[in-house]
């Protein structure tokens, strides 16, 4: 199971790519090898089962980049830019955890 805290680790290995209301695409560090005992790509994956608002994630591990689907009435669009740039952590870390269904 994925903590509130792994999300905002998982987002400091991400960089902007694209975003737009509801879609948000991020290349990711390669260093966020370093946390795969921590995580694994099936938390990620699984992460809109568990997180409402979330719509959907995919991992192209070949261009190293995530894409982000999410609901922008419920994920306001600056909340994603301040998680990516550890901006108002713990605004995001209440948010996430009323929006969750199982992350701690």
């Amino acid at each position: 199971m994925i903590k509130t805290e792994d999300i905002i680790k998982i987002a400091s290995y991400f960089s902007i790519i694209a975003h737009t209301p509801g879609r948000l695409r991020v290349r990711v560090n390669p260093k966020i090898k370093n946390e795969s005992s921590n995580i694994s790509i099936l938390d990620i994956e699984n992460l809109p089962k568990k997180i409402n608002g979330i719509k959907d994630i995919k991992i192209n591990k070949i261009i190293a980049s995530v894409t982000i689907t999410y609901d922008a009435t419920i994920f306001k669009p600056q909340i994603w830019e301040d998680l990516i740039n550890k901006r108002n952590l713990e605004e995001i870390t209440e948010i996430i955890n009323n929006l969750a269904k199982e992350v701690m």
